[in-house]
C-alpha cells in the first residue's frame, strides 16, 4: 500500500508487511528540511505511533544526498526569533517523535547528511549508511553553531568528538561515522537496499510485544541514574515476562522449537 502526502508528495509513504517506508522526496533541495517537509513528517509520525500493526519504520531520501538539514533560504527571508524558536521547536518535535516511536526507526542513508539532516540520522534508533555517505553538523561555517543537532549527536558520539564536528564543521566519512557510533552499519552504495532489508527481517523474527516492550525501555532508562534505571528495566522486564510471547519463547527454546508470536496489538 502506498500513501504520498499532500503537500505536493515532499514525503513519500509506503506500507508493506508492517514496515512504514517514508522517503524524504525533495530531491533538488537535497531534501531539506523546510516546513512543509518537517509539518509531514510529524503528521506521519503522529499516524505510525497510534497504529499497532507497525513493526518497524525506515527513513530515506531520493536524490543524490540524504538531507542538508534546514532550509536556509526559507529561514533567512524570515529574520524573526519567534519564527526561528517555533522552526527549531517544531524540528526537535520531530526528532523526539523518532525517538518516542513505540517501534524502531532504521535511517538509510546515502551520500550526504548534514547540520539537521545529520541529527535526523542520530535521532534513528538504527543507522545504515553507504560506504559513499558522509556526515557533518556544518552550520558553523554559516556563522551557526548547530545547538539542536548537538542533543541528538552528543548522545551518539563521545563529547569531545561530538563537539569536534559541531566547533569545526568539518564532514566525517562512512566508516567513521560508523567507528564513532553515529551509524550502526556501513556497506557499498549496491548493496544498501539489501542491508535495510536485512535489518528490518531481523525485527521482524522478534516478538512485536517484546520489541515495543525494549524500545521504550531503552530510551527512557538512559536518562535516569543507574540505580534508577535498574529499578525501571526491572519492573519493564517483569511486565514483558507476563507476556505470552515471553512465556510462548521460553517454552519454545527448552522444546528446541521455533516460537510462534502473536500478532502485533495483543
Amino acid at each position: 500500500m502506498n500513501h504520498t502526502n499532500a503537500a505536493q508528495d515532499i514525503l513519500l509513504r509506503k506500507d508493506q508487511d508492517g514496515v512504514v517506508y517514508l522517503t524524504l522526496n525533495r530531491p533538488d533541495k537535497f531534501n531539506t528540511l523546510s516546513e512543509t517537509m518537517l509539518t509531514a513528517l510529524q503528521s506521519e509520525l503522529e499516524t505510525i505511533a497510534c497504529d499497532a500493526a507497525v513493526r518497524c519504520v525506515v527513513v530515506a531520501a531520493n536524490g543524490r544526498g540524504f538531507c542538508a538539514g534546514h532550509d536556509l533560504k526559507e529561514m533567512h527571508s524570515n529574520p524573526d526569533k519567534a519564527y526561528y524558536q517555533a522552526l527549531f521547536s517544531r524540528c526537535s518535535r520531530v526528532m523526539l517523535g523518532l525517538v518516542e516511536l513505540p517501534v524502531p526507526v532504521i535511517a538509510k542513508v546515502h551520500g550526504m547528511a548534514t547540520a539537521a539532516g545529520c541529527q535526523l540520522v542520530a535521532s534513528c534508533d538504527l543507522a545504515i549508511a553507504s560506504r559513499s555517505a558522509s556526515f557533518a553538523v556544518s552550520g558553523i561555517n554559516a556563522g551557526l553553531f548547530c545547538s539542536t543537532p548537538a542533543v541528538a549527536l552528543s548522545r551518539c558520539v563521545s563529547p569531545k568528538r561530538a563537539f569536534s564536528m559541531l566547533v569545526s564543521g568539518d564532514f566525517i566519512d562512512a566508516d567513521t561515522a560508523l567507528d564513532w557510533g553515529l551509524v550502526s552499519d556501513v556497506c557499498e552504495a549496491i548493496e544498501l537496499d539489501a542491508a535495510v532489508d536485512k535489518q528490518v527481517a531481523k525485527i521482524l523474527s522478534k516478538s512485536p510485544a517484546a520489541v515495543r516492550y525494549g524500545k521504550s525501555m531503552f530510551h527512557a532508562q538512559r536518562q535516569m541514574s543507574m540505580a534508577d534505571a535498574y529499578d525501571y528495566a526491572g519492573s519493564i522486564m517483569a511486565d514483558n515476562m507476563m507476556h505470552a510471547d515471553a512465556q510462548e519463547g521460553v517454552d519454545a527454546f527448552l522444546n528446541k522449537r521455533q516460537p510462534v508470536w502473536q500478532a502485533p496489538g495483543h
